[in-house]
């Protein structure tokens, strides 16, 4: 059980807001969750995460912070590093961060946490992210300025990204540009789908091989939506190999790769970094 007594400098704040200043390995989400279970108390009364604080109120946080402790390590690849970026190539099945609450599993995150400056919480140094089960180049910061520097860059499309992808059957035409607006599926709110509300998405794709069974594409996304190339290709009636969450067929692993990035770097320079590609997409389409 952690204990705090609230000074004059945090009189009227909201506790979920003084509970993440003191712990800053916590998210705001988990910590709002802590309150809706009933284990974040003022003056042994449980409140909610709004609950306004007065001087001298003594909190209680039903948290052990040696679980903090008990995160596993993880050692990823670096394909470059400097006093700005640190560049990985991350394995499928490594979470680029947790999503919205304490999480005790390595990440991208907690392997770069000791890497990085003046950057806290759950996505510290996160620029962009790759899905759990997909693999390859992913790009992060270490210090707040370069964050915002990298964030800018794929928010305002500058950033090239190629992905391949091993997908069912034969794509026709072998070449060919994929703009179909996305949006969440409502009947399936983890997932999305292709229609009419959603966002601009725009993917390039060209088949590299092919055999009876399977095409090796190259993607070429000019948007970012989540789950982008997945939701593409299952509506090409392709889906990509091992992606359960859209049609795909079983298989070892989810086979999509970011194989390479292009961008400018925080210090003006123009710079590609490229994941090698598995040997097992090629052998694919063998």
């Amino acid at each position: 059980m952690l204990r705090f007594i609230v000074d004059d400098e945090h009189d009227g704040q909201r506790v979920d807001v003084f509970v993440a200043e003191k712990l800053k390995d916590l998210s705001r989400s988990f910590i709002n969750q802590l309150a809706d279970d009933g284990r974040i108390s003022i003056n042994n009364k449980v409140v909610k995460p709004s609950h306004k604080l007065k001087i001298g109120d003594i909190i209680q946080v039903d948290f052990d912070l040696e679980t903090l402790e008990n995160v596993p390590k993880v050692d990823l690849p670096i394909l470059y590093e400097d006093n700005d970026v640190l560049v990985l190539d991350k394995p499928a099945g490594v979470l680029t961060h947790s999503k919205g609450s304490y999480n005790p599993e390595a990440t991208v995150a907690t392997f770069i946490k000791d890497k990085i400056a003046n950057m806290e919480g759950n996505r510290g140094g996160i620029a962009h992210r790759l899905d759990r089960f997909t693999s390859g180049v992913i790009i992060t910061a270490k210090n707040p300025e370069s964050l915002k520097w990298l964030q800018k860059q794929f928010s305002t499309r500058k950033v090239q990204k190629t992905y391949i992808a091993v997908v069912e059957g034969k794509v026709e035409p072998p070449e060919a540009i994929i703009d179909m607006p996305i949006e969440r599926n409502p009947k399936k709110p983890q997932t999305f789908r292709t229609g009419p509300n959603g966002k601009p998405a725009i993917t390039k794709y060209k088949t590299l091989e092919s055999n009876e069974k399977y095409s090796l594409l190259q993607l070429r996304p000019k948007t970012g939506r989540t789950h982008q190339l997945r939701v593409h290709l299952k509506q090409l009636n392709h889906p990509i190999v091992g992606d359960l969450l859209y049609g795909g067929k079983p298989s070892d692993r989810l086979y999509l790769h970011a194989l390479n990035l292009k961008l400018t770097m925080p210090s003006g320079e123009q710079r590609k970094f490229e994941a090698q590609l598995p040997d097992e997409f090629n052998k694919m389409v063998k």
